[in-house]
């Protein structure tokens, strides 16, 4: 659910990485295996799932550095999402925010997968043991929606786009696929406007990368290589975002080196230049649950863009850095209010696929 690039693939290092000697590639692991190892997390649901395939689908939302900060309790007609506050980011996500959002978009896969496979069901927030959410699963018809099939094939693309606009009825199935009750998704494609939103994405991150405690918390779950992203199963894996893999020992110092505000900030800048619009999703109210639904619906908006052959990825910058939420909730005509999730979308390139860790499945 995080927008975090960290595009370290400069020129200069990508020179130093050219460099490496033969030990060193091979103590990173095969990116073919990292390959197969993703694309077997993602593969088709069975025709007669069990609950831990139910799950598996759940677990490919996104999430913040891709912690995947979930818990499973699954019983004969039922399945509890809860939160696991072992793998929470204090630095970036102080109070849980993001934490939710992506219970929330687990949610939503868990809901579409169950009711393609004949199991609808319905999903309620449940304040309880910190909040989470309870699917209470049922008998039906399956019901395949174009959302459903989008799940395995959805990434958060760290990429430039190809700055093509879409069409306003393109617009209107995205708008469509993400309403929610408690949720308002605000949908900016003037480039004034987009550009205002650069400006404050620019000066959010300018803001964390001055920031030690974030930068230190951030470079704790990224992962530089292949061997190292699918031994942990998580974090973010800088070949997502087309940078060239690196050992373990120089990824860190090589980080240290080469990412820079400016840098960043211009990657950033070129990124939302390359961009068809914005989306930002406002819940209704500032708390656990009305950011449950926030999740579901960004990631509604998310496998809708999929399936129309869109790319998507977060920039949430602005609503990290608390000083900057006013200024954005002022900019897309919500003052006074909280903006939760801000997604740029258009048409770009397919990325490597994150990893992800065997589902915690709790009796």
């Amino acid at each position: 659910m995080k927008r975090r690039d960290v595009l370290i693939g400069s020129g200069s290092l990508a020179a130093v990485a050219a460099g490496v000697a033969y030990a060193g590639l091979k103590q990173m692991g095969s990116a073919s295996d990292y390959d197969a190892i993703t694309a077997a997390t993602r593969a088709p649901l069975p025709k007669l799932p069990e609950m831990r395939d139910l799950i598996r689908y759940a677990t490919l939302a996104p999430n913040g550095h891709n912690t995947q900060p979930w818990l499973f309790r699954a019983s004969e007609n039922r399945i509890d999402i809860l939160p696991d506050f072992t793998r929470r980011t204090p630095v970036v996500d102080p109070d849980d925010h993001h934490l939710f959002v992506s219970l929330g978009c687990a949610a939503e896969n868990l809901a579409l997968a169950s009711a393609a496979r004949g199991r609808p069901g319905t999903a309620a927030f449940d304040p309880a043991e910190g909040g989470s959410i309870a699917f209470d699963i049922a008998a039906g018809q399956p019901l395949i929606s174009p959302l459903f099939n989008a799940i395995p094939r959805r990434q958060s693309t760290r990429a430039e786009f190809d700055g093509r606009p879409v069409s306003a009825a393109t617009l209107q199935a995205l708008v469509k696929a993400a309403a929610m009750p408690g949720v308002d998704c605000i949908v900016l494609t003037d480039l004034p406007q987009i550009n205002r939103v650069r400006d404050l994405i620019v000066e959010g991150n300018s803001a964390q990368m001055a920031d030690e405690l974030f930068m230190r918390e951030l470079k704790s779950w990224l992962r530089f290589n292949p061997r190292q992203a699918a031994k942990t199963g998580d974090g973010l894996y800088t070949s997502t975002s087309g940078s060239p893999a690196m050992p373990d020992w120089l990824g860190p110092r090589a980080f240290d080196q080469f990412v820079t505000s400016k840098s960043e900030n211009d990657k950033y800048a070129a990124q939302l230049r390359s961009s068809s619009g914005i989306a930002v999703f406002v819940g209704a109210k500032e708390d656990r649950e009305h950011w449950t639904f926030v999740g579901r619906s960004c990631q509604r908006f998310a496998l809708q863009a999929t399936a129309l052959g869109l790319k998507h990825a977060f920039v949430n910058q602005p609503v990290e850095v608390p000083k900057l939420r006013p200024e954005l909730a002022a900019l897309i005509g919500i003052p006074g209010r909280r903006p939760d999730i801000v997604m740029r979308f258009g048409h770009g390139p397919e990325m490597a696929f994150s990893a992800r860790r065997p589902a915690t499945i709790l009796s």
